[in-house]
C-alpha cells in the first residue's frame, strides 16, 4: 500500500512539469511563416534624408508584411547558395540573432525560412521597458527589435577582434531596420540604455549555450503626427 502513495505522489507532481515542458517545447518549435519583404517605392536618398529618431507612436499595430520587412531587412538571406544577408558579416559568421517583442510575445527571426518562432508567450513589452530603463517608448511601441550576439560563432576565426566586428555588423543591422522603417512609412529610435543582465533574464540568453549577448534595442512604430 505504502509503494502505491508514494507512486502515486511521484506521478502527481511529475505531470505538471511534464504537461509546461509540453507547452514550451510546441511554442519554441512551431514556426510562422513569413510573407516576402515589401518592396517600396522609396528611394534609399530620401530614406537617409527624412530619418529621424520616433519616440511616440500611434496605437495602430504593424501588418505580418511590415515585420516580416524589417526583420528581413535586418538579417534576410539575400544569396541562398552561400547564405549572404542583408548586414554584411565579418568572415560571413553571421553572430546576430533577432528577437522581436510584441502584444503577443517574444519571437526569434530565422533567416533559413524567412520564419518566426515564439519563445515566450504573452505582452512583455512591460518588462522590456523596465530592462531598459523605463523608457516610455520602449512599452509604446507596437513592436520592438532586439539585436543580439552569439560572439563564439565570430570567435573562432577572428579571437580578439570579435566584438569590434559584432559592434560593427549590429550597426550595419540596425540602421537597415531603421531606414526599412522610413520607407514603410513608421518610425523607429535607436536604444542602447538598457540593464544588460535584466534583458538576458527576459530573453533567457543565461540558458542558451554558447552564450547570446544583448546589443541594440529598436522599438518600431507608426509615427504620432
Amino acid at each position: 500500500m505504502k509503494y502505491f502513495i508514494i507512486l502515486g505522489a511521484l506521478i502527481f507532481l511529475a505531470c505538471p512539469k511534464e504537461e509546461a515542458v509540453a507547452k514550451q517545447t510546441s511554442a519554441e518549435q512551431t514556426p510562422i511563416n513569413l510573407p516576402e519583404p515589401i518592396e517600396t517605392k522609396v528611394s534609399v536618398e530620401e530614406c537617409l534624408r527624412t530619418r529621424r529618431s520616433i519616440r511616440s507612436f500611434t496605437d495602430d499595430t504593424l501588418s505580418t508584411a511590415q515585420i516580416a520587412t524589417l526583420l528581413w531587412s535586418a538579417q534576410g538571406i539575400t544569396e541562398e547558395t552561400r547564405g549572404f544577408r542583408t548586414a554584411p558579416s565579418a568572415g560571413a559568421t553571421f553572430p546576430l540573432e533577432a528577437y522581436l517583442f510584441t502584444h503577443n510575445g517574444v519571437y526569434v527571426y530565422n533567416p533559413s525560412g524567412h520564419i518566426l518562432n515564439k519563445v515566450k508567450d504573452g505582452d512583455l513589452r512591460g518588462d522590456l521597458c523596465a530592462a531598459a530603463n523605463n523608457q516610455a517608448w520602449v512599452k509604446a511601441a507596437p513592436v520592438s527589435v532586439v539585436l543580439c550576439a552569439v560572439p563564439e560563432r565570430t570567435s573562432k576565426r577572428y579571437g580578439d577582434r570579435t566584438m569590434r566586428y559584432i559592434y560593427m555588423e549590429a550597426g550595419h543591422a540596425a540602421q537597415n531596420i531603421h531606414l526599412q522603417a522610413v520607407a514603410l512609412e513608421l518610425g523607429s529610435v535607436p536604444v542602447g540604455a538598457f540593464d544588460d543582465d535584466a534583458l538576458s533574464r527576459l530573453l533567457g540568453l543565461h540558458e542558451t549555450e554558447p552564450e547570446t549577448v544583448p546589443l541594440y534595442i529598436i522599438p518600431v512604430g507608426k509615427p504620432v503626427q
